[in-house]
């Protein structure tokens, strides 16, 4: 590995994480009561969250954009972590069936 590959490779991860900061502070100011409603509905339970994964990643089909979105709302406070690791899982499970 030499210099610029380091500084590349710094760089993408500090561009990631500005990203992610940006899109949380975005949906905790969008983020309402309607939103969070849906979204605490939506993730009831363990088998809930995992479906709810499953059907996000088909949608959009990209399980890195469901987990980098879940991240986002446990961020802004939207989800806590037990829903998000159900999503998250649910996501991965439905990746790995359309590979």
């Amino acid at each position: 590995m030499n210099v610029f590959t380091i500084f590349t490779l710094l760089g993408s991860l500090a561009l990631l994480m500005f990203g992610m900061k940006t899109l949380s502070e975005g949906l905790q100011k969008m983020a309402g009561p309607q939103l969070r409603n849906v979204l605490q509905k939506m993730t009831a339970n363990r088998f809930m969250g995992a479906i709810t994964g499953m059907f996000v990643t088909a949608s959009i089909q990209s399980s890195t954009a469901t987990t980098l979105m879940t991240v986002s709302f446990v961020n802004a406070g939207l989800l806590t972590l037990a829903q998000a690791i159900s999503i998250i899982l649910g996501a991965r499970r439905s990746a790995s069936r359309s590979t």
